[in-house]
């Protein structure tokens, strides 16, 4: 069994944003010749996500507006972390968006349904922040 590791890098000029990284984890998938298998892709940082979904700008907005709802990043004095911080919001979308995405690989591609593609969640931008893709298989 093979296994491959590399760590993407994104600096999102805005405090939120929903990337699309499907092409560069393919692009890892193709660097590293593992033609059946599985990649985990997962973020770095505590207040990033990675999740599957369709990339539709509509939808987008719709998990800004729903995330908002459930943890408002404003008024900062609402929660506890923010008097050493202020991102506890960014904290909690991350629980509710998710760490992580497990993906099977089938000759060499992603396995994945019509719409399915693997999104990098930022809620506290604004610096460099990690996501590792780390690959096993044949």
């Amino acid at each position: 069994m093979k296994s491959y590791r590399k760590e993407l890098v994104f600096n999102i000029p805005s405090r939120r944003a929903y990337v699309n990284i499907t092409p560069q984890v393919q692009a890892c998938i193709d660097e590293s010749g593992i033609k059946e298998g599985l990649v985990l892709v997962n973020a770095m940082h505590i207040t990033a996500s990675v999740f599957v979904n369709d990339d539709e700008p509509g939808l987008h907005q719709d998990f800004e507006k729903w995330l908002e709802t459930l943890a408002p990043e404003k008024p900062y004095s609402q929660y506890k972390h923010n008097g050493y911080e202020d991102n506890a919001d960014a904290h909690l979308k991350r629980q509710i968006m998710g760490r992580e995405v497990v993906a099977a690989i089938t000759n060499g591609k992603l396995d994945f349904g019509p719409w399915e593609q693997i999104f990098y969640g930022e809620f506290d931008g604004k610096r460099p922040k990690r996501v590792l893709v780390k690959i096993i298989g044949e």
